[in-house]
Formats: structure tokens, sequence, C-alpha cells
């Protein structure tokens, strides 16, 4: 089984959450694989950074998510089951300009309305995220989350 641990910002402002466009066509949040010897509050402002051009701060630890993903549903093929544990945090944009992600996998990154991501090719990290910041569990742990339709690992 492969392993990843990432970390991922969930900014919300003024009914807007702010997510970035995978070069793949899949909307995502902003974040990613935690460095060897990186402390996952540090990785979730480094990423947002690389990946859209915005300087943040994060305010608060919402929860883990970890889920393992199937051999048969990896993208990769005849690739092994991976367990992909994120945490995530909610984080305020403070300055810094949204831009593409230079020599990155982030085409854009846009701030949408919270009732359009149901209309998106997204990330089930988005609506892990969501779910976190609207019920702000005391464990920091979200119910599972329905994987399929529009929605991807």
């Amino acid at each position: 089984m492969s392993f990843r641990l990432a970390a991922y910002a969930v900014c919300i402002e003024d009914g807007r959450v702010l997510l970035a466009h995978h070069v793949s066509g899949t909307w995502t949040l902003p974040g990613g694989r935690v460095e060897h010897g990186e402390d996952p509050f540090d990785a979730v402002i480094r990423e947002v950074a690389e990946e859209t051009g915005c300087d943040a701060v994060a305010e608060r630890l919402l929860g883990v998510d970890s889920r393992v993903i199937p051999a048969a549903e990896r993208t990769v093929p005849g690739g092994p089951e991976h367990q992909n544990v994120g945490v995530f945090y909610q984080v305020r944009v403070t300055g810094g300009r949204l831009r593409p992600e230079p020599d990155g996998e982030t085409a854009a990154s846009v701030w949408t309305p919270v009732p359009d991501v149901a209309g998106l090719r997204r990330s089930s990290l988005v609506d892990i995220g969501l779910a976190l910041a609207r019920t702000l569990p005391a464990t920091g742990h979200v119910a599972p989350v329905p994987v399929g339709g529009l929605i991807q690992h």
C-alpha cells in the first residue's frame, strides 16, 4: 500500500471558497504533500502560496481525514491500494494575488460561490473540507463522504 500525508486549506470568505483547478480538469482545495520533516501547519501555508500566489494564515485545525483508495479505483493502472491522510485547516488569505502555479499542476485558482461547488468536477477533498468547515466536529473527524458521480479521488 502506498501512503501520502497532505495538508489542505479551506478558505471561505463571503460565501465563496478558494479552489484550485488542477491541470487534469479537476477542482480541488489548495494543498498537497507534506514534505519529509515538515510540519503540516507549515505545509498548508507553503502549498497555498505555491498553488495560488496568495499569502495566508492558518486559523484553526478543522480535522483529519484518512481514506484508503482501492487499487481498482486508482488512476495508476496496476498500482497498489493507497492511503491518503489529509490534515484540513481553516485558512485566511492575507495578501498576494491569484495566479496559476508556475511550472506546477494548478492551472488556476478561483473564488467559487459555495452553492456552485456541487456542479463542478471535483476531488472528494473539496466536499470533505467543506463538511469539516460547516460542522466543526469536536473530534475533528468527518463522517465518510460518498465518492462517485462528479467526485473524484
